[in-house]
């Protein structure tokens, strides 16, 4: 695995970006007016993306007339870069990162921030003292790079924390081991992953799990510091072409019909993510598929809808943060059309004539019992 870079928040963002053209060619229909679709996932087969997965599975797609390809992430894989050079119709990404791709010049536009709200956590030791970010001062504090990192930088500015001073970044890999083994005192974790990992893990003092007792959890969405995150982007300048606008249309109506039925059918989606070969167990993406519909649902104005305020909220805290080094994810306001609702107005609409509830106003999570390993 590429270790990730700490260097700036600057440079965690992006790899390689490219612009798409205003001639780029709309992917044309196949035989029997099916059209191939490729969607870039931000990470590898997991709940995360269970929608996407059941769309497909579910043939909700093919309702819309299109054959969808989901292209597995990575380490290594940027997905806006992908969208932006071509290589992928559509992909899933956070949005402060895809912003930061855009400003250098990734042509891309949000078309349906199906995560309404923040996965991230940050989680330290019941008995460590900790409680907040202010007390991350002289500490050993994790987190992944790769701009994982910004709601973690923005809680430590609000808290009068420098980055580069203040406390010892420390490079974690995808994993608890690091917290487990008390090598740092807070690591990164997401709701619905690495959270659950320190659950699935035995004390070795008493043989038993752990729990929730055992842990303090800094959750960044009652900190004021969240992001939005999963979003569905589009190539700007293929939206200025009628073929892909409709195509753009189809696609988020095909995909918040398959976020709804797993928000409906969570164990159904579960074994769909299990059978697409996900390394993680059915307890933990039981887990998973119950965490991350806790941020799809419910959805007042309708799933995929932006939601201005947090959008700003976004886009302030990328300004304003800084990291390390002093640089901010962001240098000016997004340029362009960053985000659009016109695609995902049009989409709800028809769910909704179809008959799927798309806003979960009634949504009521599970209780998820965890195993040893996630097993």
């Amino acid at each position: 695995m590429r270790r990730l870079l700490l260097a700036s928040i600057t440079s965690t963002a992006l790899l390689l970006t490219a612009c798409g053209t205003a001639d780029t060619p709309t992917t044309p229909a196949a035989p029997g007016g099916v059209t191939p679709i490729k969607l870039q996932l931000q990470w590898f087969y997991q709940a995360q993306f269970a929608g996407y997965i059941a769309a497909v599975d579910q043939g909700f797609y093919k309702e819309q007339g299109l054959d969808v390809q989901l292209l597995e992430g990575g380490v290594d894989i940027v997905p806006q870069t992908v969208l932006a050079q071509g290589k992928a119709d559509y992909a899933v990404a956070w949005v402060p990162k895809a912003l930061a791709s855009r400003e250098q010049g990734a042509n891309i536009t949000d078309v349906g921030q199906i995560f309404a709200r923040s996965g991230t956590y940050q989680v330290a030791w019941k008995d460590s003292g900790i409680t907040g970010p202010a007390d991350f001062k002289g500490k050993k504090v994790g987190n992944w790079g790769f701009g994982n990192e910004f709601e973690l930088f923005a809680g430590m500015t609000k808290a009068g924390l420098d980055p580069g001073k203040d406390v010892t970044l420390v490079q974690q890999q995808f994993d608890m081991q690091a917290l487990l083994k008390k090598e740092i005192d807070a690591a990164q974790a997401m709701s619905y992953n690495e959270y659950a990992q320190l659950l699935e893990a035995k004390n070795p003092a008493t043989g038993k799990l752990y729990t929730a007792d055992d842990f303090t959890v800094i959750d960044w969405k009652t900190n004021g510091s969240a992001m939005l995150q999963d979003a569905v982007w589009a190539n700007t300048a293929k939206l200025k072409d009628s073929t892909y606008q409709q195509q753009t249309v189809k696609f988020l109506a095909g995909t918040i019909k398959g976020w709804a039925y797993c928000r409906d059918n969570p164990e159904s989606c579960r074994d769909m993510v299990v059978a697409k070969g996900s390394k993680l167990g059915k307890s933990h993406q039981l887990w998973q598929m119950n965490e991350v519909n806790k941020l799809v649902w419910p959805s007042a104005g309708g799933i995929g809808l932006i939601n201005e305020a947090d959008w700003k909220q976004t886009v302030d805290l990328s300004m304003t943060t800084k990291n390390q080094t002093g640089d901010t994810v962001l240098t000016k306001q997004p340029e362009g059309t960053a985000y659009s609702n016109d695609y995902i107005r049009q989409a709800l609409d028809q769910a909704k004539a179809a008959g799927v509830d798309v806003a979960g106003a009634g949504y009521k999570p599970q209780t998820v019992t965890l195993t040893a390993g996630g097993a």
